[in-house]
């Protein structure tokens, strides 16, 4: 009766993030970062299966202008997203759970992360509301990378990138945005020739 429950609670939530997409595999209309259900206690088992890396110590630095003031959750704790990024090759990867090519690019992110080792950083974006699902589809995929929580698409919005997923933001060590990549990748060759280009970083 448990597991009925449980399943049940799982397809009320996405017959609920169902109805607020757009038409035609449109993105979602973003309204907050994430559910009131979503909280540490519910999550923590999902957490525990994910196995997510924390993301990159906060420097001195404020990071770029454009994520000034911008305090996300990253991989279970509250971090200033801009400090967190400052100073580094960023590979940023926009997605969400409900995205059919995300999942097929996210674990090319994560093998892109493996092969360049401390020349970059792989960072993922979740732009939905729910949390829990973000989860399960990280711990799904096998992908450990850090998740920040962007449920309102702050980041995306302050970057001004496109209303697609997946994108990919590659930015500069000094903080400039060197490209956008409104398009999915089917594997690390193909993204690392990007970031190759954008970045000069060679691995």
């Amino acid at each position: 009766m448990v597991l009925v429950a449980a399943l049940i609670a799982v397809m009320l939530s996405q017959q609920h993030d169902q109805r607020r997409r757009a038409p035609q595999g449109q993105d979602p209309v973003a309204a907050r970062e994430r559910r009131d259900a979503d909280t540490p206690e519910a999550l923590a088992e999902l957490f525990s299966q994910a196995q997510l890396p924390p993301c990159p110590n906060a420097g001195s630095a404020p990071g770029m202008r454009e994520l000034a003031g911008i305090t996300l959750e990253c991989s279970g704790s509250r971090v200033p997203v801009g400090p967190v990024l400052a100073g580094r090759q960023v590979v940023l990867n926009l997605w969400a759970y409900w995205c059919g090519p995300c999942a097929d690019e996210l674990p090319a992110m994560a093998e892109l992360q493996r092969r360049a080792g401390n020349k970059l950083t792989v960072v993922t974006v979740h732009q939905d509301e729910n949390v829990a699902a973000g989860l399960a589809k990280l711990a799904e995929l096998h992908v450990r990378l850090p998740m920040i929580q962007d449920g309102a698409r702050r980041i995306a919005a302050a970057l001004k990138s496109p209303n697609v997923m997946p994108t990919t933001i590659l930015i500069r060590a000094d903080g400039s945005v060197a490209r956008v990549l409104p398009r999915s990748f089917t594997s690390a060759d193909e993204i690392g020739a990007e970031v190759e280009q954008a970045l000069g970083v060679r691995f």
